[in-house]
């Protein structure tokens, strides 16, 4: 919603979490043509690659920016932001085109900054947003995605990482401050 991802754009979602990787999702149902996966872990990058994404790198790679500018032609249309880092940020502004939108829709510290050259913002003509909860407006848009996912377009069940039990729910949080989490679902 917040971005407009016109078809035939290229993506990348720097953090895929559960956030990031709905907007994977988000990015197929748009109709991108490229989408490009970026995490530090690389198990998350397989579980990707099974959405069908185009690219996947690591972002501890010390290259990852240039491999991505590299292999995208110059960067990407859109750059999402979904970790909630000031280094994937940064990351993300690194790896946006001229011309190029950065979206960043992880909430960090709110003592965290993030710095950026200027010169490159104006020159290049960029785009910096961000976005809260995708710009939902709730009694619109979740009709729309029951609807997808009931004709097979989002599908969001194919995210459902782990059920666990209540009694295991500091396992669960664990694993998620490990960075190793996907979808988890508490089952009572």
């Amino acid at each position: 919603n917040t971005a407009k991802v016109p078809p035939g754009s290229s993506v990348a979602v720097v953090g895929l979490g559960g956030v990031g990787l709905n907007a994977v999702l988000g990015a197929r149902l748009a109709g991108a043509s490229r989408i490009v996966a970026i995490d530090l872990h690389d198990d998350k990058l397989e579980f990707a690659a099974g959405l069908d994404v185009t690219d996947t790198f690591n972002a501890g790679d010390p290259d990852c920016a240039e491999q991505v500018r590299s292999a995208t032609g110059g960067g990407v249309d859109y750059a999402f932001e979904m970790a909630g880092s000031v280094e994937a940020m940064d990351l993300a502004y690194k790896i946006t085109r001229r011309g190029g939108t950065t979206v960043s829709a992880g909430l960090s510290h709110p003592d965290k900054q993030f710095a950026f050259q200027h010169v490159n913002l104006v020159a290049e003509e960029r785009t910096v947003m961000g976005s809260y909860v995708g710009s939902c407006v709730p009694v619109r848009d979740i009709p729309r995605f029951v609807s997808l996912y009931q004709r097979g377009r989002l599908p969001v069940n194919k995210l459902l990482g782990e059920r666990l039990k209540l009694d295991e729910i500091n396992i669960g949080f664990d694993r998620l401050a490990s960075g190793h989490a996907l979808r988890q679902v508490v089952v009572m």
